[in-house]
């Protein structure tokens, strides 16, 4: 496992687009992106602004094949600064579109009111490329990544909207606690209080 630095923005920008970008199902992904003929160019400035996120509130870690990545965030971190108004305005305009903020904002309250108002640890979004995938590349990583957290006493809460996300954060000790269905599709929230006790 590695921690990213600034230098890995590309890269694990690729990832994040090559695992969501052909996805045209309902998710949580393709609700915050304006589904307009720049689809893409949008996606790539969300993926942009996660890992901007990432980097400032919590951190962003690689496979040691550089083929699969999480980004986590530590909400107590997530406070207001100039690169964080700067970023959040580039999203608005140039990924979400000014006239779909409020049905976004939705998005966020509905998710947010599952989450404690103190500390907690949420991983945002996770991917692996595609010629990685059913391999144990992405399952090694968050293995990892948990086990670096072995002595955190934070909960670590996640939402997702893939069922398979779904099994495989149950795999490693996260338990559904509730599940939104007020977006049209549902929202899986789990929660952890403590990582599993690994071996090895």
């Amino acid at each position: 496992m590695l921690r990213a630095s600034k230098e890995d923005k590309a890269l694990v920008v690729s990832i994040l687009m090559e695992a969501f970008e052909p996805l045209q199902e309902d998710n949580s992904i393709n609700f915050v992106v304006k589904q307009d003929k720049k689809r893409k160019q949008r996606m790539q400035v969300l993926m942009e602004y996660l890992f901007e996120k990432a980097m400032r509130t919590g951190a962003v870690f690689l496979s040691d094949n550089r083929a699969s990545c999480l980004l986590i965030t530590y909400a107590h971190k997530d406070r207001f600064s100039i690169s964080k108004a700067l970023s959040t305005l580039r999203l608005v305009f140039r990924c979400i579109g000014a006239t779909r903020v409020r049905k976004v904002l939705k998005r966020q309250a509905v998710i947010q009111r599952n989450y404690p108002k103190g500390k907690y640890i949420r991983p945002m979004i996770f991917a692996v490329k595609e010629e990685y995938r059913g391999t144990t590349t992405a399952a090694k990583l968050i293995l990892e990544v948990f086990k670096d957290f072995k002595d955190n006493k934070l909960p670590i809460i996640v939402d997702t909207a893939s069922e398979k996300h779904v099994k495989l954060y149950q795999k490693f000790g996260l338990k559904i606690f509730n599940t939104e269905q007020e977006l049209g599709f549902p929202i899986y929230l789990l929660k952890m209080h403590t990582p599993p006790k690994l071996g090895g």
